[in-house]
């Protein structure tokens, strides 16, 4: 019994704490230099982007924003998997519950305690309603920053500076809530393995790791290849 407590308690809170640090490493790495890191790129792009609306290129604010709804729907499906995942989690818990003690004491299973038992679809279920209320904030900046990028020409030129800045500040808030979306999700899954056991969530979260910094840090990957084409 001892060994199952003793696994409960250093694989999950090491899984979360290389989680924290990681997604840490990566906001500092955005913040001192943004092109080593994708959303960092992503968002200089968007600046430049803001730039041509100043000088009045309404094509180039069309193609954004038929551009945005690529994003839109995105974090549309990303809020729709969170909540749907709640409502099974809500829905499966007690049978879940039930199941778990064929389990036993095994310690490959991890501790089947009430205590634990709760802990596991709690910890999931609150990453899951982050997940979709950040999602929810993101589509509403989102649609806000859709219709003010079409009404942006239309202003006075007294105004217009500051409509754009305005512009770009609601765009920068929808986009970085729907990443906080989209990593809360990813981050939950891990979670939901905790019943079959700390070892899977302690595998899957360096899995998940490993992928997203594949996916952050495009910027250090193409730099390295453009030393060696030199």
């Amino acid at each position: 019994m001892g060994l199952v407590v003793y696994l409960d308690t250093i694989l999950i809170p090491l899984s979360f704490f290389i989680t924290v640090g990681y997604h840490a490493y990566l906001w500092h790495s955005f913040k001192t230099k943004p092109s080593l890191t994708t959303f960092g790129i992503n968002a200089l792009k968007r600046r430049a982007w803001f730039l041509d609306i100043k000088d009045g290129n309404d094509k180039k604010g069309m193609l954004a924003v038929q551009s945005l709804r690529n994003t839109l729907m995105g974090t549309i499906l990303t809020a729709s998997i969170a909540i749907l995942v709640v409502l099974s989690l809500a829905a499966l818990l007690n049978n879940a519950f039930n199941v778990a003690h064929l389990f036993g004491i095994n310690p490959i299973f991890g501790s089947q305690s009430t205590k634990i038992f709760s802990l596991k679809y709690g910890s999931a279920a609150l990453f899951l309603s982050i997940s979709f209320l950040f999602g929810s904030m993101a589509i509403g900046f989102l649609i806000d920053a859709n219709f003010m990028v079409n009404n942006v020409s239309t202003e006075l030129s007294s105004s217009f500076s500051s409509s754009v800045n305005t512009t770009e500040t609601i765009f920068e808030k929808g986009f970085v809530l729907a990443l906080v979306s989209n990593r809360m999700l990813c981050i939950s899954f891990p979670l939901m393995l905790w019943m079959l056991g700390p070892l899977p969530v302690w595998l899957s979260t360096l899995a998940l790791l490993w992928g997203l910094y594949q996916l952050d840090f495009v910027g250090r990957l193409n730099k390295h290849c453009n030393k060696q084409s030199l």
